[in-house]
């Protein structure tokens, strides 16, 4: 059994109890259908879509489509993120992303990205107050699914008005939100501050989780204390190693950590990855899984060469053959 920082109790978003409590989080070009299953596989719970503009997913424009390219019901529980700066432009995009089959709609007020903010979009919302509650009032009338909300602390350190926030996002009738643990000013830099986070839990009756800088189950244990957050948002630290949520799902249940894969299955995670991929998109797109495919690398040893193959490989048949080539190498290192 494993110390967990307290007593674990599944959250609950409206019907729905989630499987654990590690949410995987919503990322820009990262959190597409191929990851997604590839994490539920290996002990993921609820996990969150890209980011959807509401404005391009209204105007059906290509690139933020193909977000949702085989979005289905087997993805259950899934949670689709919408963001824009309209109320009845995000009130619409949350009813398309119900139709499409999610089972939660979350609402992204905490991308620090300059495209994002620059339309008042994002965390540049958490600047103002009123329109927080115009846009969620808005998307919670329009669907009969849960809403939840996303944000950072504040936009910076002389405004971290994130218990303000949460606090109209429950009078709004939002049931979850997720915290990450830095204002907008810092964007990535710096240590997510998760003691801070603590204080919108206690403004908040509703399920709160801590986001940002959680890597494995000891900064997950850290995060849960300094928090005292109900659940917690994984996001880049799960890349390379999507059995990481169920660990982490493992120690708040205070049940015996499972253990990575091996290095054989590991190798053989990374060409289902690609098959999954090329189930949805062209190999022409294959560029795109590189982000994945060198995250893998992170965590395998002597993987240079391989993390050099795989970034030119423009081909299934390419991918698979250096992945052969790393296990016969490693095999070879093994015997000798």
């Amino acid at each position: 059994m494993t110390d967990c920082p307290y007593s674990y109790q599944p959250i609950k978003i409206g019907d729905i109890t989630l499987p654990h409590n590690v949410i995987l989080a919503p990322m820009s070009g990262i959190t597409d259908k191929p990851f997604r299953q590839i994490v539920r596989q290996w002990g993921g719970g609820l996990v969150v879509s890209e980011m959807i503009a509401s404005h391009a997913f209204l105007q059906d424009v290509w690139i933020e489509m193909q977000k949702l390219k085989g979005v289905e019901q087997d993805e259950a529980p899934l949670s689709i993120q919408i963001a824009g700066w309209d109320p009845q432009m995000m009130a619409e995009a949350a009813r398309l992303a119900e139709m499409r089959g999610a089972q939660f709609v979350d609402i992204n007020m905490g991308c620090p990205a300059k495209k994002v903010t620059n339309r008042l979009s994002g965390s540049a919302l958490m600047q103002d107050e009123a329109a927080v509650k115009d846009i969620v009032s808005a998307v919670v009338k329009a669907v009969s699914i849960p809403v939840t909300l996303k944000t950072r602390l504040g936009w910076d350190d002389d405004h971290k008005n994130a218990p303000t926030i949460a606090k109209i996002a429950e009078n709004e009738g939002v049931q979850m939100l997720a915290i990450h643990g830095r204002t907008r000013t810092q964007m990535y830099k710096g240590s997510a501050d998760w003691e801070l986070i603590a204080q919108t839990v206690d403004a908040v009756s509703i399920p709160v989780c801590a986001n940002g800088d959680i890597i494995d189950v000891t900064t997950a244990q850290t995060a849960l204390r300094q928090s005292n957050a109900q659940g917690l948002l994984v996001g880049r630290g799960a890349m390379g190693r999507p059995w990481l949520l169920g660990q982490i799902a493992d120690m708040m249940a205070g049940e015996p950590i499972r253990e990575a894969p091996s290095l054989t299955t590991r190798l053989s995670i990374m060409e289902e990855h690609v098959a999954l991929y090329l189930q949805l998109y062209p190999e022409t797109r294959l560029r795109h899984l590189r982000k994945h495919l060198s995250a893998y690398c992170d965590y395998l040893p002597s993987s240079e060469a391989l993390r050099t193959s795989l970034m030119i490989a423009d081909s299934r048949v390419k991918c698979e053959e250096a992945l052969a080539h790393y296990r016969q190498q490693m095999a070879e290192q093994e015997a000798a």
